[in-house]
Formats: C-alpha cells, structure tokens, sequence
C-alpha cells in the first residue's frame, strides 16, 4: 500500500464509500443476496419504497 500516499487517503476512501452505498442500493432494488438475509417484514417495507 505505499503506492497510496497521504494526501490520497480521504479520496480514495470517499470513493470507496460512494461504492458501498450505490452497491447497497442497487442490491436492495435487485432484490440482491442482501435484500434476502432481511427479515420479511423489512424486504416488504423496502420492496413498496422501491
């Protein structure tokens, strides 16, 4: 990880950060491998917002 210098730490994890939440989206609107660990009550109260 020396290719990461200091100053691109907070970029890089902001990037990583946008992923995650555009993958989570994505997999709740998918009905992804996620979406079916919920508990039904909330994969029915997600599955109406989508």
């Amino acid at each position: 990880m020396k290719w990461i210098s200091k100053k691109n730490k907070k970029p890089l994890l902001l990037l990583i950060i946008i992923i995650f939440i555009i993958a989570g989206l994505l997999d709740i609107k998918y009905e992804g491998l996620f979406f079916q660990l919920l508990p039904e009550s909330i994969q029915s109260y997600l599955a109406d917002i989508f």
